[in-house]
């Protein structure tokens, strides 16, 4: 954790294992999901973990809620959505199935035009919406076999805009799939990667969105990456992922997808990208590799 311009460090509870997503939440706290099946909540003014709840798989990602302050969210790797009451400390409020049993690897809340709250996941199957009128998820129209869905970005806190992010699909021998299912994947560096693509996704209604532009990019052929859509002046966007051949941020505008910028490259792959605004108004887009972290500020 960092303070000022110091940095501390945090110590966990031992049965915490591997943190797979961390999300801050106004009022100085922290949610983490991990593979040690806790969803935790740290306070960042005592440095201690505050609420810990037990998950019925494996944590693979964690949100906060625009339209309530007391709900978290917590995708596993069963394909579950859990949704939690931090009032409430016993158990979820809701719990849903998803469409597959492949790893939730993001979870973003949002509100629409209306100001509802809108849901958003991705497992390898692609992005989906959740509606909590129903008990499970749709897939978002026209994503269907598209490849293996590796990152989903959502601008912020509209959802208007979407990136879904694929690498191609590799059919295996069931035997070879199997064993590969059942082991964790290494986060040990790829080299240059393998040739994906970044898909545009724009609200149409409610709960709809039609593709528009598509861009290739080098993607990652073992990891669920992270990615982010940055908001600019006249309701603009930045669409930024971490390039495996790069080991470094590639930026690029929205809606055309044409190239903006390459940041500062690292010695090894990029494994998380966030993007951020201060109670000020300062904003900022971290990313996280083996090597260090990059903290770059927005103009």
């Amino acid at each position: 954790m960092f303070h000022g311009h110091g940095m501390e460090k945090i110590h966990l509870p031992p049965d915490t294992k591997a943190i797979r997503d961390i999300c801050v939440l106004p009022g100085g706290h922290v949610v983490f999901a991990s593979l040690g099946r806790k969803l935790s909540i740290f306070s960042m003014a005592t440095n201690n973990v505050v609420l810990q709840y037990d998950l019925p798989a494996p944590g693979w990602s964690c949100s906060g809620d625009y339209t309530t302050s007391s709900h978290i969210y917590a995708g596993l790797q069963n394909g579950m959505l859990l949704v939690f009451d931090i009032r409430q400390t016993s158990a979820p409020l809701h719990s849903s199935m998803g469409l597959s049993t492949h790893p939730v690897h993001t979870i973003h809340c949002a509100v629409d035009g209306s100001g509802s709250r809108k849901v958003f996941s991705a497992s390898s199957i692609g992005p989906c919406v959740w509606d909590a009128s129903e008990n499970r998820p749709s897939l978002v129209s026209g994503m269907e076999n598209q490849g293996v869905c590796i990152s989903l970005a959502c601008s912020s806190p509209s959802s208007d805009v979407l990136v879904a992010s694929y690498r191609p699909r590799v059919e295996l021998p069931d035997a070879i799939a199997t064993s590969q299912a059942s082991t964790p994947q290494s986060p040990a560096p790829t080299g240059s990667g393998k040739l994906g693509c970044h898909t545009l996704l724009r609200r149409t209604t409610a709960t709809s969105f039609a593709r528009d532009h598509i861009c290739s990019g080098s993607v990652s052929e073992l990891r669920m990456s992270k990615s982010a859509i940055i908001p600019c002046r006249d309701n603009q966007h930045l669409f930024a992922y971490g390039d495996e051949s790069l080991y470094g941020v590639r930026t690029w505008r929205l809606p055309s997808f044409q190239r903006y910028t390459d940041l500062k490259p690292h010695r090894q792959p990029v494994l998380d990208l966030r993007y951020a605004e201060s109670s000020t108004g300062e904003r900022y887009l971290g990313c996280l590799s083996a090597e260090k972290l990059q903290v770059f500020t927005i103009r």
